[in-house]
């Protein structure tokens, strides 16, 4: 097996397990079925559209998954795969993330976030093979707390679309597990970053992408938003980390973890570190645009630490230098 750089419970719980991965195509999907393969699992994908530069494609990962050509709303396709590949475990990672399109066309992110959801628990529900899913939600699902950081009681009062829909999402697993036992557990994670990424209007690869290009990087916000940035790889070591404590702790389903590496920054200060780890001398450009997003969020990770014995491998710094890496060796290979 090859050496793998997060952190897991049991790696032979995955060895020859039918896993079923929506989403695979996004950032944190890209890497969790990058780690699947090295763990020997046998993986199922959804894939709604094909996009070239994606990490599955960069890692030519269509030549060890097999892919399932749908749309996440499509309930009768999503019973089909979970019988007829005899899924074991779900990892629930397809999702509309971008909040100003949330913003502009609530409808499609409501139906992928919210109804994609329901349909993929529904046909679990009908699926006697399935033992665990883990459905991503997020910090998001919170809403504008009083208090922060967010701990798992924190009540989920979200307003915006995106923040809604995530909440939405959310709750509808916990109905899922608590009504009918459905083995469902639900991570909520702050601002995914890595390599892989290629949401440019995001500030980790937005930032990245502009110094490569000699341009000054642009903040929409106002800059001093209050956000968690949890590194890929480790948000690849918490879904997998839960699938496996569901398997061991039963009484942890319908449950939900946050996972955090505690070090809150504004979106100024991360653009800022970036820059300083690039040697740029460019200045930021600050455009205040942003509308209609929480000012301050970042979670306490303390229940996933001592329930799941679950802790960030990768220190900021550390994360930022291999994601600058990445996008280095990306755009060298696209332009040369």
């Amino acid at each position: 097996m090859e050496n793998l750089a997060i952190s897991l419970n049991n790696p032979a719980f995955w060895q020859d397990r039918n896993v079923f991965v929506t989403g695979a195509t996004g950032l944190v999907g890209g890497w969790v079925v990058k780690n699947l393969k090295k763990l020997n699992a046998n993986v199922v994908t959804l894939v709604r559209d094909w996009v070239p530069g994606s990490l599955l494609n960069r890692e030519k990962a269509w030549d060890y998954v097999t892919v399932v050509r749908g749309d996440i709303c499509d309930q009768e396709l999503l019973e089909r795969v979970l019988a007829e590949y005899e899924i074991s475990t779900v990892l629930h990672l397809a999702a509309q993330t971008i909040v100003p399109i949330a913003n502009r066309n609530p409808v499609s992110t409501f139906e992928a976030n919210i109804a994609g959801t329901w349909r993929l628990l529904e046909a679990c529900r009908h699926n006697p093979t399935v033992k665990q899913i883990v459905i991503a939600s997020s910090d998001k699902a919170y809403g504008e707390a009083a208090q922060l950081p967010y701990t798992e009681e924190t009540p989920l009062q979200a307003k915006y679309p995106y923040d809604v829909s995530k909440s939405c999402a959310d709750l509808i697993a916990q109905s899922y597990a608590n009504t009918w036992g459905l083995p469902v557990v639900i991570t909520r994670c702050g601002n995914f970053y890595g390599g892989g990424d290629l949401n440019w209007n995001r500030i980790i690869p937005g930032t990245i992408r502009s110094v490569l290009r000699g341009k000054r990087p642009q903040i929409r916000s106002t800059g001093e938003l209050i956000r968690d940035y949890v590194y890929v790889e480790d948000a690849v070591s918490s879904y997998l980390l839960l699938a496996e404590k569901l398997e061991e702790i039963p009484s942890i389903k319908g449950q939900a973890f946050n996972f955090s590496n505690e070090n809150p920054l504004s979106a100024v200060e991360i653009a800022q570190k970036l820059l300083d780890l690039m040697g740029s001398n460019l200045k930021l450009e600050i455009l205040g645009e942003a509308s209609q997003e929480i000012k301050n969020q970042f979670l306490d990770a303390t229940k996933a630490k001592t329930v799941l014995n679950w802790k960030p491998l990768f220190p900021l710094e550390e994360g930022l230098k291999r994601t600058i890496s990445w996008y280095d060796a990306y755009f060298q290979h696209a332009n040369g």
